[in-house]
């Protein structure tokens, strides 16, 4: 057990902003606990046989996770034991900030990559072993018993894994390409990448506007359309096996470079959009990991988890070891060099799409006409960006910023996410008001001197007029939390914002026009949903 504050999902930071609230709504979470003290043992009633088999995974992935860190040590151990069981929690800061930096964080995240590796090396594995017994190669089909072997390594993977959703998408991309295999269809192709994409909307409706299925599926359309064109190798006669050796392993470096290129290419717009930000050398940083981590990295993790419960994975994990600290020097290498990171402020909602229908177009054609969709597909980053806000007023006025120039100005430091997420959203810096020239106490904070852009009353009990008057000649904008059901005169042409405004609309944008001021409410851009929370977050 633990004591905390529950409150409800909280709504979005501001308009068009992340909605946990309906993440929330469709993961079944009523509500997010802020916890103010220890963890204490709870002696509760049995629980159903779900939960059960539930925690007894969970005790499984925790201890395999734990052995990997032993094993490799804290760092290295950290990576892995996040690639095979999902647990980021002996991953250090730094290392985290670098591989989100260098761009190479989606390896952290157990997705396509994974799954394909996993499941395409239990497939030539198993199609090996049978090939190596002419009895057995002669009388069942090895690649049908191979696609099986696939299914069950995928699965299995799924399950250690915690079977988060971007595994799980990926778990159904591989199974469909396998279930193809043993229908004698096509295992690659758009109409299987579609049959995978339809069971994921099936099973995760709310998953089509999800920042991980719009990059999962583009980048594995990507990949389709990069193997329909990619050349076949001509099977040479009594090639000796060291250049044979030689050949192939060209072969599949300069096709996991290709890969890594068109992957980064299709999910880029996705990453502009939803994450305010783009690694400049994250493509050069990819192609250089990417024949490290699909050939001897993930692979040998595969091997090394397998095999080391019966204590004969130490070789593997070993080897995995060194290819994690291979890609952790390529991450801090390309996070330090100069300009690593490129922000910029969202583009309006309609480029994305028009972005996503220039890579399907790029994606679905044939021949050279499909460079015809590049324009449409650079949409993203093209579009002109709207004006910044001059004023952001958080959720039931609890804080504020106003913007200058390239910086905003927040006026508290209470609830901090919330200002940064929007000022990310805009790619303006955050700073804190100067302290001179303001007075604030402890329910509001205005100009001392002259007028200012915005005054806030944060306190629950309504200001008295005296006290609201004061605050209207300071400002242009007055915020208050609660509701003000009398204005006195010096408010005339003050425009304020009183709690039974935040309570129906929630945090709001304002730019100053030659009419006055125009306001983008996030209920203007989230509307009325099952998940739609309003009202002040302290009295729900």
């Amino acid at each position: 057990s633990i004591y905390g504050l529950l409150n409800p999902p909280p709504a979005p930071a501001s308009p068009g902003a992340y909605d946990f609230g309906r993440m929330a709504w469709f993961e079944s979470l009523g509500g997010v606990l802020f916890g103010l003290g220890e963890t204490r043992e709870a002696r509760l009633s049995l629980p159903p046989w779900r939960v059960r088999l539930e925690m007894k995974i969970n005790a499984v992935r925790f201890a395999m996770a734990e052995r990997l860190v032993q094993r490799l040590g804290e760092q290295r151990g950290g990576i892995a034991a996040a690639m095979v069981t999902g647990h980021e929690t002996w991953i250090g800061q730094q290392d985290l900030q670098a591989m989100r930096d260098s761009g190479l964080a989606h390896i952290l995240s157990i997705s396509g990559l994974h799954m394909a590796v996993v499941g395409g090396f239990a497939f030539f594995l198993v199609r090996l072993l049978v090939a190596l017994w002419p009895w057995l190669a002669l009388r069942i089909s090895g690649k049908k018993v191979a696609a099986v072997g696939g299914l069950l390594a995928v699965g299995a993977y799924l399950v250690i894994s915690g079977a988060p959703p971007p595994a799980e998408r990926a778990a159904v991309t591989a199974s469909i390409a396998f279930i193809a295999i043993l229908l004698d269809r096509r295992a690659i192709s758009m109409r299987a990448l579609a049959a995978a994409a339809f069971v994921v909307l099936l099973m995760r409706p709310e998953s089509v506007i999800a920042p991980g299925f719009q990059m999962s599926f583009a980048a594995t359309a990507a990949l389709v359309a990069l193997s329909e064109i990619w050349p076949r190798r001509i099977k040479e006669i009594n090639t000796p096996w060291p250049i044979a050796v030689i050949q192939r392993a060209g072969s599949w470096a300069v096709a996991a470079v290709a890969a890594s290129l068109v992957a980064g290419l299709a999910t880029g717009p996705f990453v502009m959009h939803h994450f305010n930000r783009t690694s400049m050398y994250g493509l050069v940083a990819n192609m250089a990991s990417a024949p490290l981590a699909d050939l001897i990295m993930l692979p040998s993790l595969a091997l090394g988890a397998l095999l080391e419960p019966v204590g004969l994975g130490a070789p593997f994990l070993w080897l995995a070891g060194q290819g994690v600290g291979f890609m952790l020097a390529i991450g801090h290498l390309a996070a330090s060099l100069p300009g690593a990171v490129h922000t910029m402020p969202s583009a309006p909602a309609v480029a994305l799409p028009v972005a996503f229908a220039g890579i399907l177009f790029m994606c679905l054609w044939r021949g050279w006409l499909r460079v015809l969709g590049l324009p449409l597909a650079c949409a993203v980053l093209l579009w002109p960006r709207p004006h910044v806000p001059d004023i952001w007023i958080g959720d039931a006025a609890t804080n504020a910023a106003v913007v200058r120039g390239h910086e905003a100005e927040v006026l508290r430091k209470v609830r901090a996410f919330a200002s940064t997420m929007w000022a990310q959203r805009w790619d303006i810096d955050v700073t804190q008001r100067p302290k001179e020239g303001w007075k604030c106490g402890r329910t509001y904070c205005r100009a001392l001197v002259g007028q200012a852009p915005v005054a806030l009353w944060w306190g629950r009990a309504s200001p008295d007029q005296d006290v609201l008057a004061a605050m209207c000649k300071a400002a242009e904008v007055v915020a208050v939390r609660s509701v003000v059901t009398v204005l006195p005169a010096e408010c005339k042409a003050t425009l304020v914002l009183d709690g039974q405004d935040f309570a129906s609309k929630g945090a709001v944008e304002l730019w100053r026009t030659d009419r006055g001021w125009r306001a983008l409410w996030v209920r203007d851009v989230r509307g009325e949903r099952p998940w739609s929370r309003w009202g002040d977050p302290d009295y729900q």
